[in-house]
């Protein structure tokens, strides 16, 4: 089976046509004012209409409120509604019942211990996402470009899909995918040439590196 490959931080017309020209299954509109991938309201509608039907969107928020998510919704319809915050089971179960919405709910991982209580977020959630912790003082849970250890995934089963996110680029992300055995990927950063500015090339490379790989290959 390919590997699922997501393109997060989407906030350009040139940017959505290069993930789609790519082929990615998912896209991501960041709705996070601290981001250098912030969209607007407006933004996000006019990337949805874009891109809606070549791939499924997904909504990145952290710690919105129903009223922020009611906007969302109405603005961008997304697929998705991806919780990079610090959620709780019942609260991602409560969003994906309210709006009607597959949620994906991110972890955030620095070590073996950081999966504890996993199981809880699988049965409020649709999509698991396994994200590098964010460093200390940081204002903003991802986007970072910081990289976790892959054996704490290695091996692991999961009741849903999930993604591996953190550090990814074109040139690490099939050795990621072969040590991690991760079904799915997540990028935003690693296919940047400044923060916030997609680079056509670097998408399409991560894309073809993704699909190449040997899922669980490494020893």
């Amino acid at each position: 089976m390919a590997v699922l490959v997501k393109i997060c931080g989407i906030n350009s017309s040139e940017a959505a046509d290069a993930a789609v020209r790519a082929g990615v299954d998912l896209v991501g509109l960041t709705f996070h004012p601290g981001s250098p991938r912030n969209v607007s309201l407006d933004q996000a509608a006019a990337l949805a209409e874009r891109m809606r039907g070549r791939a499924r969107l997904v909504a990145m928020t952290s710690g919105a409120s129903d009223a922020a998510l009611g906007e969302i919704m109405r603005a961008a319809a997304p697929d998705f509604v991806q919780l990079h915050g610090g959620e709780s089971p019942v609260r991602a179960a409560e969003i994906r019942s309210r709006f009607g919405v597959a949620v994906i709910k991110v972890v955030s991982v620095a070590e073996a211990g950081d999966l504890r209580g996993v199981e809880a977020y699988e049965d409020a959630s649709d999509m698991l996402m396994f994200d590098a912790k964010a460093p200390a003082g940081a204002t903003r849970e991802g986007g970072h470009g910081a990289v976790f250890d892959w054996q704490i995934i290695r091996g692991r089963r999961f009741t849903r899909p999930w993604l591996l996110a953190g550090g990814l680029t074109p040139e690490n992300v099939a050795r990621a995918i072969q040590i991690s055995g991760a079904p799915g990927v997540d990028v935003s950063s690693g296919v940047e040439d400044a923060p916030g500015l997609k680079s056509a090339d670097k998408i399409a490379a991560f894309v073809a590196a993704a699909r190449g790989a040997q899922v669980g290959a490494a020893a």
